[in-house]
């Protein structure tokens, strides 16, 4: 499969969102509105649909799953240790550990997976996401509270989880996952309404994120901000494609985790850091620029994969 075809057009996308954002075709209202329409009902649709006519005994694989959650988690613990020696405020050491483990899958790595693997592989990366979404949220809050400087008031452990489970996409990916296991029939009408709303969510997805993204941060943290990246796009990946070859899973089975892992950080790290106390200038600049320079570093993984 030729990589440069199915990659470079959705990072032209991507550009083409920051572009006209900068010529001034988006305005803050819009963005927020588009974001809403993507985020509770186009990608959901997508996920819903994909995952609910697939089958669920060929698109699971636990080990691939079981790995990816090692190498998030190994990258969360190195970017803790490396915070210690760091010379940050503690909230940017927060926002720093958080960047470089929560990557965009509902974005990113879905527009990745789906027009690089097609279908198939974008089931399996839908229904692993819904697990690695769970535990990026609980690290996420672990990471945060424990550096912010405003614990009162902060969101519960308990509360975080409620939200976490009543995320879209993990909403759509269980929904999905009753449908395929008891061989629900969807009726024609509700199939066709759901395939015209999977045509725009990827596209306006990464419009989107093109449009969200901003450099003006990013000189006075460029070096912590550079490490982080290097953690998110280099270091994860590289843990999780050293344990699929090591397990001898085969590219079929494991491209759909590794493409998680290269996944550019989050968004959501930008409103997790104003909702707990993180550093949200940090956030903004690691997102930039890892969203910036995964372009290259997805290309690399996939050629490797």
């Amino acid at each position: 499969m030729n990589i440069v075809s199915t990659i470079v057009p959705v990072f032209v996308i991507i550009f083409l969102g920051l572009y006209a954002k900068l010529r001034g075709f988006f305005s803050p209202d819009f963005l927020n509105q588009a974001n809403r329409l993507v985020y509770y009902i186009a990608i959901p649709a997508m996920i819903f649909s994909s995952i609910a006519k697939a089958s669920l005994k060929t698109e699971v694989h636990l080990s691939v799953i079981l790995i990816t959650f090692f190498a998030l988690t190994a990258v969360a613990a190195t970017a803790f240790g490396l915070a210690r020696v760091l010379n940050m405020p503690r909230p940017s050491k927060g926002s720093f550990i958080h960047c470089a483990f929560h990557g965009n899958l509902g974005y990113i790595a879905f527009a990745v997976a789906f027009y690089y693997l097609g279908n198939q592989g974008f089931v399996k990366t839908a229904i692993m996401s819904g697990f690695v979404m769970i535990l990026q949220n609980i690290l996420a809050v672990f990471v945060l509270q424990f550096h912010s400087e405003k614990n009162e008031g902060s969101p519960k452990l308990r509360d975080t989880l409620k939200k976490t489970m009543a995320n879209p996409v993990i909403l759509s990916a269980l929904a999905g996952i009753l449908v395929s296991f008891f061989s629900i029939p969807l009726p024609e009408i509700i199939d066709r309404s759901l395939d015209i709303l999977k045509g725009m969510a990827l596209p306006l997805a990464l419009l989107i994120i093109g449009a969200s993204l901003s450099f003006e941060s990013l000189k006075p943290r460029l070096r912590n901000v550079g490490i982080a990246v290097f953690l998110k796009l280099i270091i994860a990946p590289a843990i999780g494609f050293l344990l699929f070859r090591i397990f001898s899973i085969q590219p079929e089975h494991y491209l759909p985790g590794l493409i998680v892992l290269a996944s550019p950080t989050a968004t959501l790290t930008y409103i997790m850091a104003k909702e707990i106390g993180g550093d949200p200038d940090f956030a903004v600049a690691a997102i930039s620029i890892c969203t910036l320079l995964s372009s290259v570093t997805y290309g690399f993984w996939l050629t490797l994969g």
